[in-house]
């Protein structure tokens, strides 16, 4: 059943501008990770990184993954994303469950339902900036004009349409990263440090322009990040250390 502010939350996405697709409105938990264990072998042995994981994010909430260099936060978010087998236990998306998957039916959901910001910004060099904000919302099928058109504002985006990533800031890069996941209306955002690269001024204008925007949709945000004021910024906080969950936050 749902809360009076997921009522509130769906009424304002129902009305807004820009609707997302209507399988957004399903009542389900946007992600479930249940037990999960991952290790990697080592001439060594069996190097355990994560040791019986358990999430659950709401749709429309955000959630920052923090914890020390090696606890395994960028492992756990690589297995959400489909990139990597999870050893033991289950990881459900929606009415996705990731291990039961084939690669191709991974990388179409990828595609369609998810999208990824990573702290390098992985843009298209050959493509100029308008063509990388639309790449993705062309592959999946929802190319919206003009919800790319909002994001081009609400990004500052606007004089930098023509230009190759090369000729960018870390900054505006790191900007039409977020434009490009975005555009396409995912159900799931997975950043991975996505401000890591930038220094503090340009961090908090971009983690604010992402903020603001996820207001403007339905999205549900999972940010791997080692900094403390940056996930004082999102609704709830989970830390991981030597493989486990050791601390739940929220807000």
């Amino acid at each position: 059943m749902l809360g009076q502010a997921d009522h509130q939350h769906r009424t304002k996405i129902i009305q807004g501008r820009y609707p997302w697709p209507t399988r957004i409105e399903r009542v389900l938990p946007m992600l479930e990770v249940h037990g999960v264990f991952k290790s990697y072998a080592t001439p060594q042995g069996p190097l355990p990184v994560l040791q019986g994981v358990d999430l659950t994010l709401k749709p429309g909430s955000s959630l920052a993954l923090m914890g020390e260099s090696g606890s395994g936060k960028s492992t756990l978010l690589h297995l959400i994303a489909g990139l990597d087998k999870v050893d033991r236990g289950s990881i459900r998306s929606g009415e996705h469950q990731l291990e039961r998957m084939t690669e191709g039916q991974l990388a179409h959901w990828r595609r369609t339902e998810i999208g990824l910001v990573f702290q390098q910004f992985n843009l298209i060099g050959s493509l100029r900036v308008v063509d990388n904000l639309a790449f993705q919302a062309r592959l999946a099928g929802r190319h919206d004009p003009r919800w790319q058109a909002h994001l081009v504002q609400r990004l500052g985006l606007g004089e930098l349409l023509e230009r190759y990533p090369e000729q960018l800031s870390g900054g505006q890069q790191q900007r039409v990263a977020l434009g490009r996941a975005l555009a396409s209306k995912p159900q799931l955002l997975l950043a991975d440090e996505p401000t890591g690269s930038l220094d503090e001024t340009t961090s908090g204008e971009v983690l604010k322009l992402l903020l603001e925007l996820l207001d403007d949709s339905p999205t549900t945000l999972l940010m791997v990040t080692h900094s403390p004021s940056v996930a004082a910024r999102l609704a709830e906080k989970v830390v991981l250390h030597g493989g486990r969950l050791a601390a739940v936050d929220a807000r």
